[in-house]
């Protein structure tokens, strides 16, 4: 038998499935799940952060403008500059004519004068400054149409498949065009990928040149399980909101399109995350990497491998029901040398009450060789017996 740390038990059927029963402690049955609350958005999509599954969606494949929701991949792009360490936040940014002149929503930069990055990014993120998108712009790639190009390949390397950016600002343009679906994608990228950066999102004021401004997602004031993302507006996209909200360890992401006011964003916004809430449930099943069983390889230098998952596991599913789900793996009982990291070895099957939730691949965890001519007579004289 073997004992994992989460409450999974895992028994041997002959060597070739292994049945991970998973028990719980809930008194209480699944409750059924009503449709998503009729809001007044022509698009929106609400998704599980941990699994990526939909919880909610209505036209979500539509393109539309996205206004200042662009800011979320000028940052994107920004912060992996950082991370290849490209740039530096204490980097003194120069503001161009072109930075000072933008119009819109603004940080108040001065023309020719020289801004920490990391202050510009608190501009971007929390006052939605075009004129600090435009100089990040111009800081990351010389120029803001170069820039533009870095953010289409982001999108494309994230699958963003229906994005099409034509400036860092989401300044209005009929060829300026992201879907609600790609726009959860990239939400969900900030979060998983740049969770040191993230946090800034929650910040909910910012003083630059002695003018104090607040961020413009009021979700942050009136939920304290909402810590991002970003708002936008303009006359062609309506008026939008990405937001973030975690309670009981469960994050959800709701992006809201093309409502008519500010207080219909926000509140269509808040009934999606409730309704997330309410009815869902998310659990992260295995860990990336975590061994989950340590089979017989045969003819190698070792006569066990570790096994697991590329990517972690988790799972959403309806309140209540955390006692109807199982997970079955499966391994292939003929494992024979060499096998490379990451090769598949089987599969690992989850189910809700005895309906297919996902099939995932059961790969290698490290490499193993051939082992000697000694070794590889020894198994072939065991596996005769066998």
């Amino acid at each position: 038998m073997y004992q994992k740390t989460n409450p999974i038990k895992t028994f041997v059927n002959y060597a070739v499935t292994l049945v991970l029963l998973l028990s719980f402690n809930q008194a209480f049955a699944a409750k059924p799940i009503p449709s998503p609350p009729d809001v007044s958005a022509k698009n929106y999509l609400l998704i599980d952060f941990a699994s990526g599954k939909i919880l909610a969606e209505k036209e979500p494949d539509v393109q539309i403008e996205p206004a200042s929701i662009t800011k979320l991949m000028t940052a994107y792009v920004v912060y992996k500059e950082l991370d290849a360490d490209r740039i530096a936040l204490d980097d003194a940014v120069d503001i161009s004519e072109k930075a000072w002149r933008m119009g819109g929503s603004r940080m108040y930069l001065e023309v020719n004068t020289s801004v920490s990055l990391d202050d510009l990014l608190k501009g971007l993120i929390v006052q939605s400054g075009n004129d600090a998108s435009v100089a990040l712009a111009e800081h990351v790639a010389g120029t803001e149409d170069a820039f533009v190009q870095l953010m289409n390949q982001y999108a494309a390397d994230l699958g963003m498949n229906d994005t099409n950016f034509i400036n860092s600002t989401g300044w209005p343009d009929e060829r300026h065009l992201t879907t609600a679906r790609d726009i959860a994608t990239l939400s969900r990228a900030i979060i998983e990928e740049f969770p040191e950066h993230y946090r800034r999102y929650a910040e909910k004021e910012y003083t630059y040149n002695n003018i104090k401004q607040y961020n413009r997602n009021k979700l942050l004031w009136r939920d304290n399980s909402v810590d991002g993302l970003k708002t936008g507006h303009t006359e062609s996209a309506g008026y939008c909101l990405v937001a973030s909200a975690i309670r009981d360890d469960m994050r959800l992401i709701s992006v809201v399109l093309n409502t008519d006011s500010k207080k219909a964003r926000s509140s269509v916004s808040q009934a999606m995350l409730n309704y997330g809430f309410r009815f869902y449930e998310s659990h992260v099943l295995y860990d990336e990497t975590e061994v989950l069983s340590r089979p017989r390889i045969w003819n190698g230098e070792v006569q066990t491998i570790e096994v697991g998952l590329a990517n972690k596991l988790a799972v959403t599913i309806p309140r209540g029901a955390y006692d109807e789900l199982d997970a079955i793996m499966d391994i292939d009982t003929n494992i024979e040398a060499p096998v490379s990291k990451g090769q598949q070895v089987g599969e690992v099957r989850v189910s809700l009450d005895g309906e297919l939730l996902q099939t995932v691949p059961l790969v290698a965890l490290e490499t193993v060789d051939e082992g000697s001519l000694f070794q590889k007579a020894k198994d072939y004289i065991l596996r005769m017996i066998e």
